[in-house]
């Protein structure tokens, strides 16, 4: 267990309160201070359950916000499972919300669960989306009220990942797990305070086609590189777009980060931030933090107080597990991330 022994000998961070199946980790003081953070992991893939217990930390011991940590979890072990796409207990939490942080991939909870989501959704609060949040429903049952929430939906034009983040699931625009990702800020956004002192952003994930819906802002393009460090050179080459159209793998780099707007059916609009980026591969990368921490402030109306350059060091060691499906730790329970 040498992965979760460096990723729990952390420091001794704020007050932290606890139920059997999620975490909450009381703010520190700073901006946040007041404001609630709840973080939803959930993806087969990407290692969302070691990704966003490491953004909460940041943003309750760095920034003050009080931060709940949602997991998929097994009923029968009592286990995190990315695998158990149909539990997601604590998520009653999105209640008392502020900021909602996803980072999901084709789950499809039971009505009671979905409920807390469609509600803190309709009541016009923000989203920050990671990598597979673009899809992050599937197989929502035609009888339940929440079906248009998939991934594709036809009556709801690609369910909640195409119109209320902007994209759904589309494809693989860099070479999955052979080409990774060098972040260019786009040069019409370089002012937004969510671009604040973040420099060389660079992750592991390769990059996603995506054509976000208007109106939408991009703030980041996705540069293919030859391979996966970062000072490989930009990635040369065709691919054929959703659209049939051919064009050059960086001839128009993909968005990778944006922000929008959405006026929802209950009359509130939904302040979102959606990056294709946040592996827990990818959190290394001080620039990419840096952008999500950001995001957290904007998101909540706390812009303005946005400093120059936004401390988001790691709370403890952090040695994220690789991506891939089937690469979950095996065996851990949501307490092994209560701060001891």
């Amino acid at each position: 267990m040498k992965i979760l022994s460096s990723l729990f000998a952390l420091a001794t961070l704020s007050s932290l309160t606890h139920a059997a199946d999620f975490v909450t980790y009381e703010g520190k003081e700073g901006p946040g201070k007041g404001k609630h953070i709840v973080f939803l992991a959930g993806d087969e893939e990407y290692r969302s359950e070691e990704a966003l217990p490491q953004l909460a930390r940041i943003l309750s011991e760095r920034h003050g916000f009080k931060c709940t940590v949602s997991f998929s979890v097994n009923a029968a072990t009592g286990d995190i499972d990315p695998n158990t796409a149909d539990n997601q207990p604590g998520i009653e939490a999105l209640d008392t919300a502020d900021l909602c942080i996803t980072s999901l991939r084709f789950r499809h909870w039971p009505d009671a669960q979905m409920k807390h989501f469609s509600d803190y959704y309709l009541a016009g609060k923000p989203f920050i989306a990671l990598r597979t949040s673009t899809h992050a429903f599937s197989g929502i049952p035609g009888s339940s009220p929440f079906a248009k929430f998939s991934n594709g939906n036809k009556a709801w034009d690609g369910g909640f990942g195409r119109q209320v983040l902007g994209e759904q699931w589309v494809n693989h625009w860099g070479g999955h797990k052979s080409q990774a990702t060098r972040g260019i800020i786009e040069e019409s956004a370089k002012n937004d305070p969510i671009l604040r002192g973040v420099e060389e952003i660079f992750g592991t994930t390769d990059v996603y086609e995506a054509d976000p819906l208007p109106p939408s802002k991009i703030l980041v393009r996705g540069q293919v590189l030859k391979g996966m460090k970062p000072t490989d050179e930009p990635a040369t080459g065709q691919k054929k777009r959703k659209d049939g159209v051919e064009q050059g793998l960086n001839e128009p780099m993909q968005p990778i980060v944006w922000t929008r707007e959405y006026l929802n059916e209950a009359g509130k609009t939904n302040k979102v931030l959606t990056t294709t980026m946040g592996a827990a591969s990818d959190l290394p990368n001080e620039g990419l933090r840096r952008l999500i921490v950001n995001g957290a402030y904007w998101a909540v109306g706390l812009e303005a107080k946005i400093p120059a350059k936004n401390d988001v060091t790691l709370v403890g060691e952090f040695n994220p597990s690789p991506y891939g499906f089937g690469g979950s730790v095996k065996g851990v329970k949501p307490s092994a991330y209560e701060v001891k």
